[in-house]
């Protein structure tokens, strides 16, 4: 999938109808500047088991959405998992909380959005919920539609746009 052929504004000033425009409350993380894809969601809290579950599976056309509820008190994805993301061919990931590990990511050819850095890893219970919607940043991440994500911002659409 060609995921640095395309601009968010570019879209909006397209498909304007067709979108909604996420809160700019993400940082960007890792090479890839631009990458667009299917979501697949993951809700959880203070827990990654499901988001290495999830990136251990083929990623190919997909974004991994986690909404690890805002928290700030944990990283919910560090370097490990974020290879990971990149040897099953993830689009890109979405954190709706922390990273760690961000020096090793930034150079890594990933694309990752995620509201900070915190370097308290995760508790590992295996509690979450797989593909639901989800509500962060001002807007809903319901899987199946596609999200759209670059430099400018994150856009979200329920048909495939590109």
């Amino acid at each position: 999938m060609n995921t640095t052929n395309f601009q968010t504004a570019d879209l909006s000033d397209e498909y304007a109808n067709d979108l909604t425009c996420a809160s700019p409350i993400f940082k960007s993380f890792g090479k890839k500047g631009a990458f667009w894809g299917e979501i697949t969601t993951i809700k959880l809290f203070e827990d990654n088991s499901f988001v290495r579950q999830q990136l251990g599976t083929d990623g190919i056309g997909k974004v991994l959405v986690v909404d690890g509820g805002g928290s700030l008190r944990c990283a919910l994805v560090g370097d490990q998992l974020a290879q990971l993301a990149i040897d099953n061919n993830w689009e890109g990931i979405i954190v709706y909380g922390c990273i760690r590990d961000s020096r090793i990511i930034n150079d890594m050819n990933v694309g990752i959005r995620a509201i900070n850095t915190c370097p308290i890893k995760s508790q590992k219970r295996n509690i979450g919920e797989l593909d639901i919607p989800v509500k962060l940043a001002e807007i809903e991440f319901t899987p199946g539609n596609y999200v759209y994500v670059d430099e400018d911002g994150i856009l979200v659409s329920e048909k495939k746009l590109l």
